[in-house]
């Protein structure tokens, strides 16, 4: 897709004042002002972010979400299944979505991509009525996304530490997944990963094969493993290798997958919540508009 030659400068900025530091966001409004594109606001939650994109729906034709995961999802949240345009300023903690998508916390490149004006196509996962656009899941991460929401301090060493302390008071979940009438697996796990690309943030790449525009979802299982172990499975992990331990399993689907467990914690795109009885998942194709960063080029073979 390219947006209308007249349209090229319609973004809206939304911004997280919570994510980065002030000056960053006072570099951003400042840019915007000086080059008279696009309008910077910020927002204090995620019912004002939902507000302000309906209110400026048909004003826009680009959203752009400065912030990290979680603001990126309530943005994208507001445009999937229309023709708008999601944009990203990573200024936030983990950034996987952004990172996947070519999209660096410099505003000058970000304002020629969007004159640039061109976009792609990507799948989304729905998880029962919620939507999941990078990764999603239950034990480690999900715990640790629900202890770090609690944390005053943001940034990749607490986040760290928290992962760390968590996995050594680490007990396994019971957990039974199921596609197409037939059970998948039923067992302990440390960790339930879906996957819609192929990281958390960081560089830290849970699912390697996993492509956001190909109809597949990942499904990574770790197993317990010997807690000896860890800073093996961090380098496999950063290295892309973690899929070939004895201790993971993957799989692969377009169909609907079904999620039984007990745990209740969960999360999406890295934000906790609580989730309980039947977890469905289904792939939604072609469900949300991305604008195509300079530095993309795993995915623009499929650009529309």
């Amino acid at each position: 897709m390219r947006i209308p030659e007249a349209d090229k400068n319609r973004a809206l900025f939304i911004i997280n004042p919570k994510a980065g530091v002030q000056p960053i966001n006072l570099i951003i409004a400042n840019e915007l002002q000086r080059r008279r594109k696009g309008s910077c606001l910020k927002t204090l939650c995620i019912e004002d972010t939902a507000d302000l994109i309906r209110n400026n729906f048909n004003d826009y034709d680009v959203f752009v979400a400065a912030g990290g995961d979680g603001t990126v999802h309530t943005v994208a949240t507001e445009l999937i299944g229309s023709e708008k345009v999601l944009g990203v300023l990573p200024i936030g903690s983990g950034n996987g979505f952004a990172k996947e998508f070519g999209f660096r916390p410099n505003i000058r490149a970000l304002l020629r991509d969007i004159f640039n004006g061109q976009s792609l196509n990507i799948d989304i996962i729905e998880i029962n009525d919620k939507l999941c656009l990078n990764v999603a899941g239950i034990g480690l991460d999900s715990f640790v996304a629900h202890s770090f929401n609690k944390l005053k301090l943001r940034g990749f060493f607490p986040y760290v530490y928290l992962t760390l302390k968590t996995f050594l008071q680490l007990r396994p979940v019971h957990i039974t997944v199921s596609s197409d009438g037939e059970e998948i697996i039923s067992e302990e796990l440390f960790v339930l990963t879906v996957a819609n690309t192929r990281q958390f943030g960081n560089n830290a790449f849970i699912a390697p094969d996993a492509v956001p525009n190909d109809g597949i979802m990942d499904i990574v299982m770790i197993k317990p493993f010997p807690k000896i172990m860890f800073l093996s499975f961090i380098y496999r992990l950063f290295t892309g290798k973690l899929h070939k331990s004895k201790y993971v399993r993957c799989f692969r689907t377009g169909k609907e997958v079904v999620i039984k467990t007990a745990e209740t914690r969960f999360h999406i795109d890295g934000e906790p919540l609580e989730m309980s009885g039947d977890i469905v998942l289904r792939i939604r194709r072609n469900a949300l508009k991305v604008l195509k960063a300079a530095k993309n080029k795993r995915f623009w073979s499929s650009a529309s």
